[in-house]
């Protein structure tokens, strides 16, 4: 149970969240938990989904964005965003079953994108403490610096729902996936 109220529909959310609720139900087809629990806070809400927006639209793949989600969510034992975005590597970013646990152990078959995991990782275990030598890896696999200021702001939009979830406890509403640990 969900330690705030969850609004159950669009019309019970805060009134300035209700617009943001509809983008997100006309963009997904639905409202999943996170966003409304989120819209207990408009400014909150906003501000999430123009970061996830703008992150986007950025130059990071969507396979790499997935990637960095579900490797921050496990080294942050977020069960809602596990399962989250479990469903969305294999549904809309199109990952294997092998990619994405290879994801949530922070690794990739895929040599770039295993480098950026492992910033990803190193960033969200380390809590930004990184090496110069840590910077200069990622853009030695080829990554602009635009791309290495992506990774960082996907850490950061990902942590950021992280700990909305489990602060809140917000009720999973996607197939639950266990954690690599248990």
């Amino acid at each position: 149970m969900s330690r705030i109220p969850t609004p159950a529909s669009i019309s019970e959310a805060p009134e300035a969240s209700r617009a943001l609720l509809e983008a997100v139900n006309s963009l997904l087809g639905t409202v999943p938990n996170l966003f409304r629990i989120t819209a207990n806070s408009p400014k909150t809400l906003e501000g999430y989904l123009g970061l996830n927006g703008a992150l986007s639209a950025g130059s990071l793949s969507a396979q790499t964005r997935e990637r960095i989600a579900l490797a921050v969510a496990e080294i942050n034992d977020c069960d809602y965003c596990l399962a989250a975005h479990d469903y969305l590597g294999r549904n809309v970013a199109k990952l294997s079953s092998e990619e994405i646990e290879a994801a949530r152990r922070g690794h990739s078959d895929d040599e770039k994108a295993a480098v950026a995991l492992e910033f990803a990782a190193k960033i969200t275990k380390d809590r930004g403490n990184v090496s110069s030598d840590d910077v200069q890896k990622v853009r030695s696999a080829g990554y602009s610096d635009a791309e290495l200021v992506e990774i960082i702001g996907n850490v950061a939009l990902n942590v950021l729902t992280n700990y909305i979830n489990r602060v809140l406890a917000t009720d999973i509403d996607f197939p639950s996936v266990k954690p690599l640990s248990e």
